[in-house]
């Protein structure tokens, strides 16, 4: 059966006009992207017990701990979703992860949704859920609770009422699209970028009418007053997210930098799927039947430029790669159902076959975690952070237990980096261990060591340099043993102790231990 064909013969809206015109016929409504969203829920639920909490997990929970309407690196949302969480079931990690689960599979039926909205039939819209349920991006982020997670929904939801919107020429649908965009802000700030890709895309391929409507400009003040508690809070702190960027620009962090960025465009939903997005942005741009959606492709191609030359992460604009996956699945399913159908619907599936078992496998925790290839983890860095925290702790409180009592009574813990900081808050207790402080990200605003803590067991730095310059004597005391081999950022990691404090806390925090974090 054939794919529905947009009528081009329909008028467009004339540019005074507010009322809803319909362009195109929506494709029928079907069951088939509730069934693939529910099989993506149940099986990230059923997988979210396995291995353990990524590093940013616990550092979530640590922000929960001092709930504020911002943060160095993150919005109040997703530190406000884990301290709830974690208030409801404590320590209880498929609790904690079921709404990153709830919100993959949404991911998939909005995916489908705006393929419906192109006019893609059932199987246009059931091969486009498909696309996005063994996506990386959202198998990856539907796995752990994440800020991604969030901003995927919230990247998807905008893009699918402004497809709307240029459908119908209703812009009644800028006011959930703003709604969207400013919660969206209190999770991270990069539906701003979305929002500039979206822009600039009308600018160039029109309606330009768009840009003086009431009910746009009503939209925009939504988004910027549901956004302003975070961004208020930004601009009180010097907007420390702009140095977080930086940071990231330079190539200090996972998934960064612009050969990343550019290499992850072919991989981040799937190799599968890259011929896919690529037909469908060839279809917004090129198309006349589409000239409506134009705006569209263009905002991706915004947004994939800004990311490339900034040297942002590489998967910011995944959430965009998915309506093109959306756009390229109507037009793939439209050529799918010609001539020899058989035979050109056999060519995809099994064309799929080869990507579908090894997209679980690397981006789920399915391989037991004492046998991880070492591959593994290089393909997916987060599946090695979810990896031996608890004996993470466990090789902290050793060399706690070696010092002597008079020590262990003023000693804390002094780490490298937030997941470090927050594995010592969650498993500390239980082993005997004080508390951990850190200058990585906001941590340096969670509190500094007491003025008597002139004994510390410091890790995660593998040269003790800066912290000779804090104290008289550093010893290397042990080394981090998770008890599997896994090639992450701690197992075998130093562990120093360090004494004799040479100034107050008070005078290195904000300085020295915020530049060493």
């Amino acid at each position: 059966m054939s794919e529905p064909v947009i009528d081009t013969e329909r008028p467009r809206p004339s540019a005074r006009s507010s009322t809803p015109t319909e362009l195109s016929q929506p494709g029928p409504r079907t069951r088939g992207p509730w069934l693939v969203a529910a099989a993506t829920s149940v099986t990230l639920l059923l997988l979210a017990g396995r291995y353990g909490y990524h590093r940013d997990e616990l550092y979530f929970l640590l922000c929960g701990r001092h709930l504020d309407w911002g943060y160095v690196d993150q919005g109040p949302l997703v530190p406000a979703l884990a301290r709830l969480l974690d208030e409801i079931a404590p320590g209880n990690l498929v609790v904690l992860r079921t709404p990153s689960a709830l919100l993959a599979g949404g991911a998939v039926l909005l995916v489908a949704a705006i393929a419906r909205e192109m006019g893609g039939g059932r199987g246009g819209q059931s091969f486009a859920a498909v696309l996005a349920a063994i996506s990386g991006i959202v198998l990856a982020s539907g796995h752990l609770l994440s800020t991604t997670t969030v901003d995927l929904l919230v990247w998807l939801g905008v893009a699918w009422c402004a497809v709307r919107l240029l459908r119908t020429g209703d812009t009644r649908w800028a006011l959930p699209l703003g709604l969207v965009l400013g919660v969206g802000m209190l999770n991270k700030l990069l539906p701003a970028l979305l929002a500039m890709g979206l822009l600039a895309g009308v600018l160039i391929a029109g309606p330009r009418r768009l840009l003086r409507d009431r009910r746009v400009l009503a939209a925009a003040a939504i988004a910027l007053v549901l956004a302003a508690p975070n961004l208020i809070w930004q601009a009180a702190h010097g907007f420390p997210q702009l140095g977080v960027a930086a940071s990231i620009s330079d190539g200090d962090s996972s998934y960064s930098g612009r050969v990343d960025a550019f290499t992850l465009q072919f991989l981040i939903i799937s190799p599968y799927a890259v011929p896919i997005w690529i037909a469908g942005l060839v279809a917004l741009l090129c198309r006349p039947a589409w000239r409506s959606y134009r705006a569209v492709g263009w905002a991706w191609v915004v947004v994939f430029g800004v990311v490339l030359v900034a040297g942002g992460k590489g998967y910011y604009d995944a959430p965009l790669l998915l309506a093109l996956v959306a756009a390229g699945a109507v037009v793939t399913a439209a050529w799918a159902s010609r001539g020899r159908s058989w035979l050109r619907r056999g060519v995809l599936a099994a064309g799929a076959v080869p990507f579908l078992l090894p997209s679980i496998v690397l981006l789920l925790p399915v391989l037991p975690a004492d046998r991880l290839p070492a591959f593994m983890v290089d393909v997916n860095y987060d599946a090695g952070e979810t990896i031996g925290w608890p004996a993470f702790a466990d090789s902290l409180a050793t060399v706690h237990r070696g010092l002597p009592e008079s020590e262990r009574a003023r000693a804390v813990v002094l780490t490298a980096n937030y997941g470090e900081a927050g594995a010592v808050a969650r498993y500390g207790p239980a082993r005997g261990l004080p508390r951990a402080y850190s200058g990585h990200n906001s941590m340096l605003d969670f509190g500094r060591p007491p003025a008597d803590a002139d004994v510390v067991i410091a890790v995660g730095w593998e040269r003790p340099d800066a912290l000779n310059g804090w104290f008289e004597q550093c010893v290397l005391a042990g080394r981090v043993d998770q008890r599997v081999e896994v090639a992450n950022d701690e197992n075998g990691g130093p562990i120093h102790v360090c004494r004799g404090l040479r100034r107050p806390w008070a005078e290195i925090w904000d300085t020295e231990v915020r530049r060493a974090g």
